[in-house]
């Protein structure tokens, strides 16, 4: 059985986390992957992720893409009980999750049925595609020349985080207008996606 947690904001809703997927998160063990965002200049959010995960009792493993290979990285998702990726930039991400071979690995493990943490950028890499994140994101600040936006895919979903949340209002919004042809799933700072086996639920508060 799946069992994925996707936010905008972790920290506003990791006490949601342990009853909605039915499991005891103390002295488990997490891979803590905060990629997305080693080239932004505020990154206050992946210390508050840390922090959360620990105040659930969670032992936080810190595996940085761009520092490993693919044999370490592989290793340390083994050993790990749960997968976190924190916010940033969603190509930046992609990016380098295809450079390590990380992208098939943590496939591999979701299937397995490892929980999943995912936030912000973290969340939206599961969609079939992120382009339409681009309103979002500079896509060429970092990853001039990325044209492949193929995502995971491994929800059919397209998860729309921060959705008016500041600064992300206008952009949120122009996201929803522009690709509603797509199964969007717009969440707040203050919401979760929760996918367990066959069933989504949207948690928090509108």
């Amino acid at each position: 059985m799946k069992k994925i947690f996707l936010c905008s904001y972790f920290a506003a809703v990791a006490s949601t986390l342990p009853d909605t997927i039915s499991m005891q998160l103390s002295g488990k063990s997490v891979a803590f992957i905060p990629t997305a965002s080693i080239h932004d200049e505020y990154t206050l959010y992946v210390e508050e992720g840390k922090t959360a995960l620990k105040a659930l009792g969670m032992e936080v493993r810190k595996l940085e893409l761009t520092q490993c290979g693919r044999q370490e990285i592989a290793e340390a998702l083994d050993a790990c009980d749960c997968i976190y990726i924190s916010g940033g930039n969603t190509f930046f991400l992609m990016q380098e999750l295809r450079k390590t071979g990380a992208d098939k690995l943590i496939r591999e493990q979701v299937e397995k049925r490892k929980l999943y943490i995912g936030e912000s950028a973290g969340a939206m890499i599961f969609a079939p595609n992120i382009e339409y994140a681009i309103k979002m994101d500079d896509h060429f600040a970092q990853t001039p020349g990325f044209e492949d936006f193929t995502g995971l895919g491994i929800v059919d979903f397209y998860p729309v985080v921060h959705f008016n949340s500041f600064p992300f209002e206008e952009a949120t919004r122009t996201v929803i207008r522009e690709n509603n042809h797509l199964p969007l799933k717009p969440i707040t700072n203050e919401q979760a996606i929760a996918v367990v086996g066959d069933k989504i639920f949207i948690l928090g508060k509108e």
